[in-house]
């Protein structure tokens, strides 16, 4: 039996909870591909060192499958210890109705206004001035992934951005490779469309249309170029017929695909293959012509329980999530960006370097998952899937995702 301790104790503070006997907590999360396994495991051994023990839940498939069963769990009255959910407004109607717990108190006694950074974080975790869930990464869209053998193949250089990208793609499918690794879902073409958003049309526009809701501009000359763009990637994916994000990322880590346009969890895969950041793969942040990074991330949530116990292990796992060991631990292997500013990442490779650099520099902008709805957010999954998809003309396009920022919320 691991030993009880009388007081919570975390990152050198003193807690308000005191605890009661060693709880078994049941976390749901969606971290199911090799890398995300190896940094949820982090977690989960912090947590087991402490007198509590962490019950995993993992759910296969994306955030997209998941979130709707954890918000399902949660409403009918089956909540789990601790969940894993994205920064922004996902959680919402949760904390309306009461269901989440507020850890507005040891956040205060933690001081975590004054180490998280980018404070965005920490505004997306708060509600009507309470804070309702624990930041555990950054994580960015904004990156291309280049394969070295891929581009070795094909006898060329790596290229340095999205228009030498493009390209060189008649080279690679010369020589048998697809150009562009693409999952078949949603989420992912909504991603490589967020990605060339910022790059071509560029922060000014991006900002009218997703955080001013601005559909005028959505239906403008700016945004007609990245469609355009969109439908020039649509081409080079088509020979991508991968369902999931890391099965994607695998054609990159093989060379049968010369990029990928996907988040900075990328990196856990490269990681676990073995392969090295510069030497057998390239980061293109922002696709190389914009270095401005989104600050979403994975943030956790702790559902209302009347237990005690189950209580206690829930502020104890929050301390943790924030506490300086762990986000050093969990951020290495995820790929991600730690939440504090204050830690030390020396040994952080090539590409989290850069990440590291940007932050630095405070280029970095709010997530989608910060600025529009999850209904806002469905819908435009859904018509990137089917742009992606079909023969839909740019023009097509364009004209329904304007009609979607006019009318989001």
């Amino acid at each position: 039996m691991k030993a009880i301790r009388k007081t919570l104790i975390a990152t050198g503070t003193l807690c308000a909870a005191t605890s009661a006997v060693a709880a078994d907590l049941e976390v749901t999360h969606w971290w199911t591909s090799g890398g995300e396994a190896a940094a949820v495991s982090e977690l989960a051994k912090a947590f087991d060192d402490t007198e509590h023990n962490w019950v995993d839940g993992a759910i296969a498939g994306s955030g997209g499958t998941a979130r709707p069963i954890i918000i399902s769990r949660i409403l009918g009255g089956d909540p789990m210890g601790a969940t894993q959910l994205n920064h922004g407004r996902q959680a919402e109607e949760l904390i309306e109705a009461g269901l989440l717990t507020d850890l507005t108190e040891l956040a205060e006694q933690e001081g975590w206004r004054d180490i998280v950074n980018p404070p965005s974080l920490l505004d997306a975790c708060t509600y009507e001035g309470r804070i309702y869930c624990a930041p555990v990464n950054i994580h960015s869209a904004q990156w291309l992934w280049l394969s070295h053998s891929a581009y070795e193949q094909a006898g060329l250089d790596v290229p340095a951005n999205w228009a030498e990208f493009v390209t060189a793609a008649p080279k690679l499918e010369e020589a048998g490779i697809v150009p562009l690794a693409m999952g078949q879902q949603g989420w992912q073409q909504n991603l490589a469309f967020g990605t060339l958003q910022i790059a071509i049309a560029g922060v000014d526009a991006w900002r009218k249309v997703l955080v001013d809701k601005d559909a005028e501009v959505a239906a403008g000359p700016e945004y007609a170029k990245v469609f355009q763009a969109a439908a020039d990637a649509r081409e080079l994916a088509r020979s991508s017929n991968v369902q999931d994000w890391n099965l994607a990322t695998n054609m990159v880590i093989t060379g049968k695909a010369g990029g990928q346009i996907m988040g900075d969890w990328a990196q856990g895969e490269f990681q676990i293959a073995g392969q090295v950041a510069g030497a057998d793969y390239t980061c293109l942040p922002g696709l190389g012509v914009n270095e401005i990074l989104d600050t979403g991330g994975d943030a956790f949530y702790f559902p209302v329980i009347e237990d005690d116990d189950i209580k206690a292990a829930q502020l104890e796992l929050a301390s943790l999530i924030v506490s300086p060991k762990v986000q050093v631990a969990f951020n290495l292997k995820k790929g991600s960006l730690p939440v504090r500013g204050d830690i030390d990442l020396s040994t952080a490779n090539d590409c989290m370097q850069k990440g590291l650099q940007i932050l630095a520099k405070g280029n970095v902008l709010p997530s989608g998952d910060m600025n529009l709805s999850a209904d806002t957010q469905t819908q435009i999954e859904d018509l990137m899937a089917e742009f992606w998809t079909s023969d839909m003309s740019a023009e097509d396009a364009q004209e329904r995702y304007a009609s979607i920022v006019a009318s989001a919320d």
